[in-house]
């Protein structure tokens, strides 16, 4: 049986040596919180990179036609293609070695031949200049070949995401909490592993915070990140009047009670492949709706570092290193976890 993150709880550790939270560091070694923005034109975009980047959030530019692939790429801000896009820019054309690239290879099936042998070639002609994310996959086994394949980031989880159909209308997937438990197993035998990234269907606080104690390095968030009043998906108010989410006054008004909604959509919808000027749009696995928005960005943020250190003070963890991978976890029956949702 496999497990989701509403059929366990973490376990606190006997007694921790933590008396006061503010020892707790939720900081990669980067400086940043373990967490990515997800791909998607709904989420992040030119305008609001700096509000993601400033609540120590790594964003990744969704696909497009064209990049502006600059000098100042970093490990804070990641740019992503499709397969033939990576191809063209860093295959056909070889980039400079100078600097470090930091690209996600953007595609729904990490499972196909062409992610490996493009993770093979792309390391062989770049080393440690290319760091590179591949995915998604929902298998351990394909994390380990990816992996010995030179992957340095891999994103797990397929049909779970709030804009994705997949899994319901293919029956392919694999429950996140497992999925992650046995990924990071894997993990645990390889000389030099990937980063793990648990991508899609998170909904809560305690799903990200169970996932990086289950063994995930790194979190990709979509709908929730959404909800955000800054996230760059477009935003009206009851009446459908489009507003600047950005707008000093909205954030005003917002703060005051202003009801606002957001666009939100997969990458995979026909609306998405018609903006890429796909001439042949393929069925769709993704979803097009309105979210509410429930809060800023740097409340939401401020909330998950709350609520982490809250978790990692229970687990005896002062830092990241402490606290992924290395909590116990009970496995709870459905009425147990109704009894704790309020």
């Amino acid at each position: 049986m496999k497990l989701d993150f509403d059929d366990i709880l973490l376990t606190p550790h006997p007694i921790t040596s933590i008396d006061s939270r503010s020892v707790i560091n939720t900081n990669t070694s980067t400086g940043y919180l373990p967490l990515f923005t997800a791909p998607m034109d709904t989420v992040i975009c030119e305008k609001n990179t700096n509000h993601f980047l400033d609540n120590g959030i790594h964003t990744i530019k969704p696909r497009s036609k064209t990049f502006d692939h600059s000098p100042d790429s970093s490990m804070e801000q990641w740019v992503s293609y499709g397969l033939q896009q990576f191809r063209e820019v860093f295959i056909d054309n070889i980039q400079t070695k100078e600097r470090k690239h930091y690209v996600l290879i953007d595609v729904a099936n990490g499972h196909m031949p062409s992610v490996y042998d493009m993770t093979v070639k792309s390391k062989e002609i770049y080393g440690d200049s290319l760091v590179l994310m591949v995915g998604n996959v929902a298998n351990p086994e394909t994390y380990t070949i990816l992996s010995e394949a030179g992957a340095d980031f891999i994103r797990i989880g397929i049909g779970n995401g709030g804009g994705c159909l997949t899994t319901q209308q293919t029956g392919i997937g694999y429950p996140m909490a497992s999925l992650i438990i046995d990924t990071y197993n894997e993990s645990l035998h390889l000389d030099n592993p990937a980063k793990i990234v648990a991508d899609g269907g998170f909904k809560k606080y305690s799903d990200i915070i169970k996932a990086l104690a289950l063994g995930a390095d790194y979190v990709m968030l979509g709908s929730i990140l959404n909800k955000a009043l800054e996230s760059s998906g477009e935003t009206a108010m009851s009446d459908g009047v489009v507003v600047d989410q950005f707008s000093p006054d909205i954030a005003n008004q917002f703060n005051s009670g202003l009801e606002l909604f957001k666009q939100f959509r997969g990458m995979s919808t026909k609306e998405v492949q018609s903006k890429w000027g796909n001439s042949v749009l393929k069925t769709s696995e993704g979803v097009s709706r309105s979210h509410k928005v429930e809060y800023t960005l740097s409340g939401w943020v401020d909330n998950f570092k709350h609520y982490l250190k809250s978790a990692m003070s229970y687990s005896d963890a002062k830092n990241l290193t402490e606290f992924i991978g290395r909590v116990d976890f009970n496995q709870v029956s459905e009425s147990s976890i109704k009894r704790y949702s309020k």
